[in-house]
Formats: C-alpha cells, structure tokens, sequence
C-alpha cells in the first residue's frame, strides 16, 4: 500500500462544527433509551457524562498534530543512517463503522536521511492517529505519510496488527482474528532486501 493518503481521506478536511457537551449529552440518553433502559434511572443518570468524557480520551487525536510532534530533530547522530524501528506501541482505536474497539500493536521503522526524532515521538504519532475514527487500512498509511513527510525519510515502514471487535464480540462473530496491514513507502518499498529485514525484526518482536 502506497503511504500517500487522499486529502478526502483526511480527518481535517471535513470535519464538522463540534457539538457542544450538552448536546453530546443529550445523544448518550437517547440511545440509552434507544436500547430500551431508562436514563433516569439512578445507575445511569451519570453515564452520559462519563461516556462524553471517555470520548474525550478516545478521540483525543482529533486535538493533536502529528507533525508538530515530529517537529523536534537531532542532528548530532555521528552520521548514523540506518534502521530506526520500534515495535509493539500499543494500538487503541475505535472502528469508523461501528464505534467498536480496535485494539493491537504497531510496528514502525524509518531511515533517517539526516535528522533523528525521538523515539517517544514515534509513539505519539502512532497515538494520535489511533486516537480517531478509523478503518486500519487508513490508520497504517497515515501513520506512514506523516513521518515520511514531516521527517523528509528516506523510506518508512509499518505494520499493524489488531484484533476487531465490531467482528469479534458482533457479525460473524470470531475472537480469534487478527487483521495485519502494512505500508511500505521509500526506500522500504523499493528495496526488497531493506523490506524483508523490518519483516523479520518484526516476527523477533
């Protein structure tokens, strides 16, 4: 998969005027009501502001800029230009489709072409981008492009593995399935030797 993601693909470009948190509110109830339970009863009178808050924390990468994250580089490397990789960030998403957990790892690795970041920021790329609505074909390649772009990478490469539960706790109903997406871009996409080393460091993770 290519790492270039379609600007209509981007959460930025159509994002909505935000409701306000009454009006967040006001739609847990409804669809407490919806579910046939009654949101006055006192067990749920204060879930609606507990499910507004938990999306607070869910969502929270709608707030958050991947390349501001990525803004901060060293320089001073003593002319390392090889493999950065770190494996098994913790992936905490919701699906696009059904608002239902996604949960898994991420794998990610870069070649510097002459800065180096962070590796926590790494991280946090990966945080944001989960932090949102996504499908993880989407997710992987974001995560993808941003680093190529904001670091100006030689190459990038991620894989994702998760476990879906609008498929596992509903539908067809298979616990034991998990989806692996992968996004190669740069030199990782053009060297099949450079590919195959980051496939086999992540089987060693």
């Amino acid at each position: 998969m290519d790492a270039k993601i379609p600007d209509s693909l981007r959460p930025e470009a159509a994002a909505p005027t935000r409701p306000s948190r009454e009006e967040a509110e006001a739609a847990v109830r409804t669809l407490i009501a919806w579910t046939g339970d009654n949101p006055n009863r006192e067990g749920l009178l204060d879930t609606p502001k507990r499910v507004t808050k938990a999306f607070e924390e869910w969502f929270s990468g709608y707030d958050a800029d991947p390349a501001k994250e990525l803004s901060r580089v060293f320089e001073d490397v003593q002319g390392y230009d090889d493999m950065v990789m770190l494996t098994n960030i913790d992936v905490e998403s919701h699906c696009e489709h059904h608002l239902a957990p996604i949960m898994g790892v991420a794998h990610v690795a870069y070649l510097p072409r002459k800065n180096v970041v962070g590796i926590s920021k790494i991280a946090r790329v990966v945080e944001i981008f989960s932090k949102r609505l996504q499908t993880q074909e989407t997710m992987t390649a974001q995560i993808a492009d941003s680093i190529m772009e904001a670091m100006d990478a030689r190459g990038v490469a991620v894989l994702v593995d998760a476990k879906h539960q609008c498929m596992t706790t509903r539908g067809v109903h298979h616990p034991n399935v998990s989806t692996i997406t992968t996004t190669f871009a740069g030199e990782f996409k053009s060297d099949n030797e450079l590919r195959g080393r980051f496939m086999r460091l992540v089987e060693r993770a």
